[in-house]
């Protein structure tokens, strides 16, 4: 979650012009120029530490060892299913993986934050909703994370095709680095004859995933029930699905192939769009791989780009501009209040604005790090925000990181302040008041008659929170819905209400269930008329 961008290098490297390589392409700090001066001296490198101690492999046959890798040059990827940055870094890899599929071999070593995460089935289900297509051990007790000496998500570490460890880098946004490493890697070692260049194939986890549900993944969901509709982001399909409130289809917008393009609805694309926004006959959908805004027009059928220029922008988060000529991060939810459509901006770890009538977007509140810090708009902190709701007065967050409840003011009071949460590494499950509330996760919150509803992501359940009281319980789980032999959410992360009902995208069981508000019953929303796109 850090990007501080620095090269470890644990020995030497044999070759002085590989050293120089690097050198000018990285600001070195002064342990690190300790070992670029044993580097020079050939010291001779050692061999990478085994992958050893996992709980399970995924997305191949088996567990794979160093010594059956050699020829190749790995790209280790110590990464966790929450943190953006390493969501940041998943499309890079696949980028290397698609240039040197002859020469590379990228393992995932998941090495988990949250408790749930530590789960094998959650770690699989990321690696379907990701699209991962590389080895992923679940270093659980983060034993191979210690062995390779790491402190940050996502880090980076590179082995060469001789078995031997040349050191790490921290962050995202590595893609050029590591392109030029293993250019020069594969340069020398074609000269030394080390080189395999026989492809590697794997048993890839998508080809085991079966289900008869037209969803896959979806992330975000939207009731209008003034117009009777529901708004459904189909993550992984790469789709808006529309439907009336009983799950009769209206219409898809989306061929289901990831992408960018604006047209009518058969023809548009989108990439792994998440949270919507309703004005009218405009859905305003946060394409969140695509790092932009995308207007929906209801009545036409037809898609257009609003904010956003399809590149990611790693390093504006304290000025705005013109919606289509500036860079967006990540966002991940969107609300309208009064003109504005507020964007949970999850990659900068701010809130975001984008005046619809002036087309321009930019900060609101939060500096950008990411932390929990109380205080005004500028001078706060968020930690990748991932839901909105409002109650006219207050923009209410889930801050996903922090597992965290926000309120930010929307009456010209300029505060921000916490409801339940504590820190980037205090979570679990625990009901209560105030600082006792502990939530894991959270990334949806739905504001109904006085209370927010909260889905509890990692616990997989919904709480009710009083923004007054602060006061937290749990609303819905196995217990109170009387389904102790089945889960009835499997990592929900999205929720909205209309007509007495909560309406939650069940990101992981692919479908939407309906919660009745009054007697808490549980059904799962059949879908009617809609089916898988044919392109997955």
């Amino acid at each position: 979650m850090r990007n501080d961008r620095r090269l470890l290098l644990s020995a030497g490297i044999a070759c002085a012009f590989f050293v120089a390589f690097l050198v000018g392409f990285l600001f070195i700090s002064r342990p690190e120029q300790r070992l670029l001066a044993a580097a020079q001296e050939d010291i001779q490198l050692k061999p990478a530490p085994e992958l050893e101690g996992g709980k399970a492999w995924l997305n191949t046959a088996g567990p794979l060892r160093i010594k059956d890798l050699r020829g190749k040059i790995v790209v280790l990827d110590f990464w966790t299913l929450c943190c953006i940055n390493c969501i940041h870094t998943i499309p890079d890899l696949a980028k290397l993986e698609k240039k040197y599929a002859n020469e590379v071999v990228v393992i995932g070593v998941h090495s988990a934050k949250f408790e749930n995460e530590k789960n094998t089935e959650s770690i699989r289900k990321a690696i379907l909703r990701y699209e991962i297509e590389h080895p992923v051990v679940n270093d659980a007790d983060m034993k191979i994370w210690r062995a390779y000496g790491v402190n940050s998500w996502p880090t980076l570490a590179v082995i060469d095709p001789e078995g031997n460890y040349l050191g790490q880098v921290s962050g995202e946004g590595n893609y050029e680095l590591l392109d030029r490493v293993i250019s020069k890697l594969i340069e020398i070692h074609k000269k030394k004859k080390t080189l395999d260049t026989k492809p590697r194939r794997f048993e890839l986890a998508r080809f085991k995933e079966k289900g008869d549900s037209p969803l896959f993944f979806p992330g975000k969901v939207l009731a209008d029930e003034k117009s009777n509709r529901l708004f459904i982001a189909d993550s992984t399909h790469h789709r808006v699905v529309i439907s009336d409130l009983d799950g009769n289809k209206i219409a898809i917008a989306g061929t289901g192939k990831p992408g960018h393009a604006d047209g009518d609805f058969a023809e548009a694309q989108f990439d792994d769009p998440q949270g919507m926004a309703l004005d009218g006959e405009t859905l305003y959908v946060a394409d969140r791989k695509n790092h932009m805004i995308r207007a929906l027009d209801l009545k036409e059928k037809s898609v257009t780009t609003v904010a956003g220029i399809g590149e990611q922008d790693r390093e504006n988060r304290h000025r705005g501009g013109p919606a289509l000529k500036t860079g967006l991060n990540s966002p991940w939810a969107l609300l309208i209040h009064k003109g504005m459509l507020y964007i949970a901006m999850a990659g900068h770890h701010q809130i975001w604005r984008l005046d619809l009538k002036r087309n321009f977007v930019e900060p609101f509140a939060g500096n950008g790090r990411e932390a929990l810090v109380d205080g005004t708009l500028a001078g706060s902190s968020f930690a990748q925000p991932s839901g909105l709701t409002t109650d006219g007065k207050n923009l209410y967050v889930a801050d996903s990181e922090v597992s965290a409840i926000r309120s930010v003011s929307l009456d010209g009071k300029d505060t921000v302040t916490t409801i339940v949460g504590q820190d980037l590494f205090e979570f679990g499950d625990i009901d209560g008041v105030g600082d006792k509330v502990r939530l894991q996760h959270a990334l949806g919150v739905c504001y109904v008659d006085g209370k927010l509803y909260v889905a509890d992501t990692y616990n997989s359940k919904l709480k009710v929170i009083d923004p007054l009281k602060r006061e937290c319980r749990t609303f819905v789980d196995a217990d109170t819905a009387g389904w102790m032999s089945n889960p009835i959410f499997v990592e929900p992360a999205g929720l909205t209400y209309a007509k007495g009902k909560l309406y939650v995208a069940d990101t992981n069981a692919h479908r939407i269930q309906v919660v009745d508000l009054k007697t808490r019953k549980v059904e799962t929303l059949k879908l009617k008329g809609v089916e898988a796109p044919k392109t997955n």
